[in-house]
């Protein structure tokens, strides 16, 4: 068999290793591409008085991702708006705040929850009376707990308010969110969830608790 001459030899071993660089491209393409962890999240629980304005407050924080309405702390399983609101099984309007840690910190949370609320008042929350509205952080550590008591004895210490504060720190338990239509009611009703804030007195008594000290 004749050989090929020198050119004709070079031009054909050019052409195999494109070929393999080209089919050895493809194979790596055809690999799947490592996934992204998942960003890390967190939650809190924060029971103010009237869940719609909780929500709503939290909403305005750099960080929070999402707020449900929804009860917790009480004696029966998946409650309704109208068992809470008959002051009978235990359960406390409340909050859940998923965060994200690496923008907002729970100690941060926390400090702005108590300068949302009136931590001084243990029949409820401004216009709205009973053991539902009642304040309250549902702790999921002990790290949690650490940081809720630490604001409150710091808070107290300060002096800024001149009545003690009624806020409990509790261990955290199952949280039931509320019904479809309590959900982002301030966005879907805003006209009514307005006129409710403003004659319930909630911003003005915040005000003349915290004065300067409140966060918006």
């Amino acid at each position: 068999m004749r050989m090929p001459s020198a050119p004709t030899f070079t031009i054909a071993a050019g052409l195999a290793a494109m070929a393999l660089a080209f089919f050895s491209n493809a194979g790596a393409q055809d690999q799947p591409l490592a996934e992204t962890a998942p960003k890390r999240l967190s939650s809190a629980i924060f029971a103010g008085g009237c869940f719609w304005c909780v929500e709503s407050d939290f909403d305005k924080v750099d960080g929070v991702i999402d707020t449900v309405s929804g009860y917790t702390g009480g004696e029966i399983a998946n409650p309704t708006y109208k068992q809470v609101s008959k002051e009978n099984t235990g359960h406390y309007e409340a909050v859940k705040v998923t965060y994200d840690p690496d923008l907002v910190s729970y100690d941060t949370l926390v400090e702005y929850f108590f300068r949302h609320v009136d931590p001084t008042d243990p029949y409820g929350q401004f216009c709205d009376k009973g053991d539902s509205y009642r304040t309250a952080i549902f702790v999921n550590t002990d790290d949690e707990r650490a940081v809720a008591e630490a604001e409150i004895a710091e808070i107290e210490t300060s002096g800024v308010l001149k009545d003690p504060i009624v806020t409990r720190v509790i261990q955290a338990e199952t949280f039931w969110p509320a019904e479809d239509y309590h959900q982002n009611y301030y966005k879907k009703n805003p006209l009514k969830y307005r006129y409710y804030r403003a004659s319930c007195g909630r911003d003005g008594r915040v005000e003349d608790l915290w004065g300067e000290s409140v966060g918006h």
